[in-house]
């Protein structure tokens, strides 16, 4: 017969932990509760840096990864997840020792073999392969790994990136990265900050990158094919690396001599690049249908206009160094992004932007009625949802919230809050509210109370003034 054992009541264990005995640690969040993908990201601890091993066959269109994650605990941890799509996990170390794992939906939850004190460094370890996944977002569109004619690429916004390596997938939880990419001798891998090293063994080829400030995990990339590589360094020691698939590379030619003039332009007008690195890689059409701001080497699919490439760099300082808090806080990289826009028309002999904003509210910017009416759909920093933070009002009215301000304080301060809002939160994140106030702060002696509740939050197409 077993010895009676008495039950510990919730009151024993308050006194036990008052005494310093028995305390333990609990699991880390499953998500950050963001207002459009609560489960995206993770609770209890920070990453600092991800090291990320990949090889790749194209052919058979396998991936075999390895994963390690230098973190921070944010609490007493027992427990914590890390986000990680389809791919079949094969083991998990933490600080060195096997820990054990299980799997529910993109939810990798690790418990170490001991518990996480708050404030503690530790590194997590992940082994995995399998045949990565392409994800279709709320609005239809693909991310995660994507095959294209002579390989992949990997794009992440929103939540793309859980599909190829596991970690904290929210854009509040930045790091640096050393990426290394193994595939077949013939094939390069590109992808972001600067390359380190290049070697060929048995018939495979590895690529190693570094990413040294920090960057959200929906920015990093990975593009795998047959490039033609331009490498220079710009005048303040900026490597400038360009892959460009061979089919698009006579179109991409005139776009991309234009590089170094624009990137001068927008320091002088949003302040000094934030980055060690910067490029593009432009791969063929159809092989994504977007272009996007992967963190100092946009992605294009196909030759980019002219005003998608000032658009995709403006983002390096509006989305990749200042990188929303939320994914509600999605206008404050694309509104300024647009605007960068209408400022390149400005300067350099198009539309004044006051002209351009003109032509968005009449609705004469547009080919369609419809498209005109999207506009008002719905106020930038509200998106009904998950399905519409891409849509028209989050571009076209966030650019019409920053030029209400630029009317209200005159181009001189206008100037002055651009660049300021670019370092005050340099390799940081914000979210709309942070904005509001540091504009409010530069400009103490005007009112912005109707270009808040007007353009910015108000529902439909605001009276002009």
């Amino acid at each position: 017969m077993r010895p009676h054992r008495p039950l510990v009541t919730a009151a024993a264990l308050v006194v036990l932990a008052a005494c310093g005995g028995g305390v333990h640690g609990t699991p880390g969040g499953s998500g950050v509760r963001d207002p459009y993908f609560p489960k995206a990201g993770n609770g209890g601890y920070d990453v600092t840096h991800y090291g990320l091993k990949l090889a790749y066959d194209p052919g058979g269109h396998h991936l075999t990864g390895t994963t390690t994650i230098r973190a921070r605990a944010a609490q007493d941890l027992s427990a914590f997840n890390l986000d990680l799509r389809g791919l079949r996990v094969e083991r998990v170390t933490v600080d060195g020792r096997t820990a054990r794992w299980h799997r529910a939906g993109q939810e990798l939850t690790v418990r170490p073999p001991h518990e996480l004190a708050a404030d503690r460094a530790f590194g997590v370890t992940v082994h995995y392969s399998g045949a990565p996944e392409t994800i279709t977002d709320p609005d239809g569109s693909v991310e995660g790994w994507l095959r294209t004619a002579d390989g992949a690429v990997a794009l992440g916004e929103p939540t793309g990136s859980m599909a190829w390596f596991p970690g904290n997938h929210h854009p509040r939880d930045k790091a640096t990265y050393d990426i290394a990419v193994t595939v077949p001798a013939g094939l390069q891998a590109v992808s972001n900050g600067e390359p380190t090293g290049e070697t060929t063994e048995r018939g495979r080829t590895t690529f190693t990158w570094r990413a040294a400030e920090p960057m959200a995990s929906y920015l990093a990339t990975v593009a795998i094919g047959h490039y033609r590589i331009t490498r220079s360094t710009g005048g303040d020691g900026t490597v400038v690396y360009t892959a460009v698939d061979p089919d698009q590379a006579e179109a991409s030619r005139a776009v991309l001599a234009r590089f170094p003039e624009i990137m001068r332009w927008a320091e002088d007008t949003f302040g000094p690049y934030p980055f060690s690195a910067a490029g593009a890689v432009v791969d063929r059409p159809y092989d994504a249908g977007y272009a996007l701001e992967t963190q100092t080497r946009p992605f294009f699919p196909g030759a980019p206009e002219l005003d998608t490439l000032v658009h995709e760099l403006a983002h390096q300082w509006f989305g990749d160094s200042v990188t929303p808090r939320t994914w509600r806080d999605m206008w404050l990289n694309e509104g300024f992004a647009t605007y960068a826009e209408w400022l390149w028309q400005e300067d350099h002999g198009g539309d004044t932007a006051q002209e351009t904003f003109d032509a968005v509210y009449s609705g004469d910017h547009f080919d369609t009625d419809e498209d005109a009416e999207a506009v008002w759909a719905f106020p930038p920093a509200r998106p009904p949802g998950a399905a519409h933070l891409s849509d028209a009002p989050v571009y076209w009215r966030g650019a019409m919230v920053l030029h209400k301000i630029r009317q209200t304080v005159g181009d001189a301060v206008f100037r002055a809050i651009v660049r300021g809002w670019a370092d005050a939160h340099r390799h940081g994140t914000a979210d709309t509210d942070d904005f509001t106030a540091y504009v409010e702060k530069q400009a103490p002696d005007k009112d912005f109370a109707r270009v808040w509740a007007d353009w910015l939050y108000g529902e439909g197409r605001p009276e002009r003034p």
